[in-house]
């Protein structure tokens, strides 16, 4: 079996002595090329030209950012694309995910443990045994995501995390608590709501304040603690959708602390919830901020969602 290891060099839990480590593991069992990321999106390149070279599997050792460029990379190679019969899972590379990053929230929503060692001997096990999972996959106009997205208050408190982490600060549960709360209580236009969900052949949903997609639960996590906000999303279903409409600093509070220390599943008539849909686009009357698998991508006013099934062979 032919794979490459895709590494991001700055990925947080990882040394070189580690990454030496699974290389050496990782060699034992496939015909291993390695390559570095060097930019950002550096890793779609390299995941497509796996793709396009016939390599059978891909390995990402980085956090979340790394795997989603990596399944962009691999759904939009020429393989993906050719035939009529066959799913993209049953003519792309599979695709394996060593947790390297802070939160690694994809890795673990497929039951990956938290540690690159552990995470990389589950690997070789799956390798070992033939064992691999067919997921689906959300994409958000031209761009896939592994599991969520969102358009106002979550992508602009991971904008205020970016930006802290330029400043140098660290990634830390601590970081995102004081992110979201200062981004909710100081950034949130309660007034005038500027986000419209519209669904064919619905009725449109106005006034929202912000909207969560989610391609599987949880939506993130604090620390260990999985947050819920649609506890039933799956990998094997369509998009869930939390939307927040009008609130007042009172409803507010109640959500968030429901998101903070009750590990999410917010409930409310301001609080909209979806399960299972196949398609539907989000309009803002003015631009707002938006995000794939927790990177930032600047503002949108508009994203039509759809939900990708049998899209990917994952080891786990």
């Amino acid at each position: 079996m032919r794979a490459l290891l895709v590494v991001n060099p700055r990925a947080t839990t990882t040394s070189e002595r580690a990454r030496d480590v699974l290389v050496r593991a990782l060699r034992s069992a496939v015909d291993l090329t390695v390559s570095y990321t060097e930019r950002r999106g550096h890793a779609t390149r390299l995941a497509r030209d796996a793709a396009e070279s016939g390599i059978d599997l891909v390995v990402t050792l980085g956090g979340d950012g790394t795997v989603n460029e990596a399944v962009n990379g691999l759904l939009t190679a020429p393989t993906a694309l050719d035939g009529l019969s066959a799913t993209p899972a049953d003519r792309l590379p599979a695709l394996a995910v060593v947790p390297g990053g802070s939160t690694n929230v994809f890795a673990r929503a497929l039951g990956m443990p938290r540690d690159w060692a552990d995470g990389t001997s589950v690997i070789l096990d799956g390798l070992r045994d033939g064992r691999h999972r067919v997921i689906g996959l959300g994409r958000a106009d031209d761009r896939y995501f592994c599991f969520t997205a969102g358009l106002g208050w979550d992508a602009a408190t991971i904008r205020r995390v970016e930006q802290s982490r330029l400043r140098g600060r660290t990634s830390t549960p601590a970081l995102y608590m004081r992110a979201t709360f200062g981004q909710f209580f100081t950034g949130l236009d309660r007034k005038d709501p500027p986000l419209t969900l519209e669904r064919p052949d619905e009725t449109p949903d106005t006034g929202l304040a912000t909207v969560i997609v989610q391609n599987t639960a949880p939506w993130t996590y604090v620390g260990d603690r999985p947050v819920h906000l649609n506890p039933d999303a799956s990998f094997d279903l369509g998009l869930d959708v939390t939307a927040l409409r009008r609130l007042t600093i009172a409803a507010g509070a109640r959500t968030v602390t429901q998101l903070a220390w009750r590990s999410g599943d917010p409930r409310g008539k301001q609080v909209l919830r979806l399960h299972d849909i196949a398609e539907f686009t989000v309009v803002a009357s003015r631009p707002q901020p938006f995000q794939l698998d927790g990177d930032y991508l600047g503002e949108r006013q508009k994203v039509h969602f759809v939900s990708v099934p049998s899209a990917l062979r994952v080891i786990c």
